[in-house]
């Protein structure tokens, strides 16, 4: 049963007392941190996870502490490469042709402040990872979902840094910068979660993006050292201005997405931006420690995102 939680809450702590058993949930980016714990998490309460990693043998060798708490529930691993819409449309194929469906599909992989690069298909390594793979593979799997059942996108409070540019958001034309190229694409997680809810509420299917917080994982592996620099110095700047920053460990990191995908009000959470196994109060100025800033939940700029997103991709939802 729900209860009240907070930022030091646990995903232990949200699953305590529930019952998963029949209950089946996609995870990806499970070859590591987040995704690892959050499959856990899930299947040590009873559930049957598809966890979806680019690199099967490393995803094998990390989740073998999720495979050990199965009870009643089952652990599965997909191939998926977010930085390859071939590989992307193979996973969601593979996924469509066996046809069992999901409670909750958890858009967990992700890339951060890597130097610049591009996709297979040409696109801005963290745009294209980030955004368009899960933007293709969450649209082409949608009808799995349960009536009733649920999407979270993680977004980051990195969104402040950088609304998304829609007329260069492959960063063509614009200077690249890491941490910009990051915001930005966090903060399109955080739009499609927005039309998302809006598209597919009449099946009672409800999207929230995730803050899930500071956590020291392998998130930042790409990271140059100037990247590495920029991000102490914005904590420290946190930290000294009383913002109270803290980094928390990945059983609190997941518990956010783990709240958002089971034991969560959807009628809450339905095209929200959530921090802290809670809805982010919307703020104006930059402040990666908390809140959501307004251009992340704009309903508008969801809908150009969407559409913008299927030319690309070449596919319409």
């Amino acid at each position: 049963m729900a209860g009240v939680f907070g930022a030091t809450t646990t995903t232990d702590e949200v699953l305590d007392g529930v019952d998963l058993t029949g209950k089946r949930y996609l995870v990806t980016g499970v070859s590591a941190g987040l995704g690892v714990e959050t499959a856990r998490a899930l299947v040590a309460h009873g559930a049957s996870v598809v966890g979806a990693a680019r690199d099967l043998a490393k995803a094998e060798a990390a989740t073998g502490e999720v495979r050990a708490a199965a009870g009643p529930g089952s652990f599965d691993l997909i191939e998926l490469d977010l930085a390859s819409l071939a590989s992307v449309r193979a996973a969601a194929d593979r996924l469509l042709a066996d046809g069992r469906r999901f409670d909750a599909v958890i858009a967990n992989a992700g890339i951060m402040a890597t130097p610049e690069g591009r996709t297979a298909d040409g696109f801005e390594l963290q745009f294209g990872t980030n955004h368009l793979g899960h933007f293709l593979f969450v649209n082409r799997i949608a009808p799995l979902i349960v009536d009733g059942g649920r999407f979270v996108s993680l977004s980051s409070g990195a969104h402040h840094f950088s609304d998304i540019d829609l007329d260069d958001p492959n960063f063509e034309h614009t200077p690249y910068d890491p941490w910009q190229a990051y915001g930005a694409a966090k903060t399109a997680n955080a739009l499609f979660a927005v039309e998302f809810d809006r598209r597919h509420r009449g099946r009672g299917i409800r999207a929230a993006s995730v803050h899930p917080g500071g956590i020291n994982t392998e998130l930042g592996r790409y990271m140059s050292e100037e990247a590495q620099a920029t991000l102490s110095a914005a904590v420290a700047q946190m930290q000294a201005s009383g913002q109270g920053f803290a980094f928390k460990s990945v059983p609190q990191g997941a518990a956010t997405s783990v709240w958002a995908a089971t034991v969560a009000d959807p009628a809450d959470i339905g095209g929200r931006y959530l921090e802290d196994c809670g809805v982010a109060a919307t703020v104006e100025t930059q402040s990666v420690g908390s809140g959501v800033r307004p251009y992340a939940l704009d309903a508008d700029r969801a809908k150009l995102l969407w559409d913008k997103s299927e030319a690309l991709v070449g596919e319409s939802f």
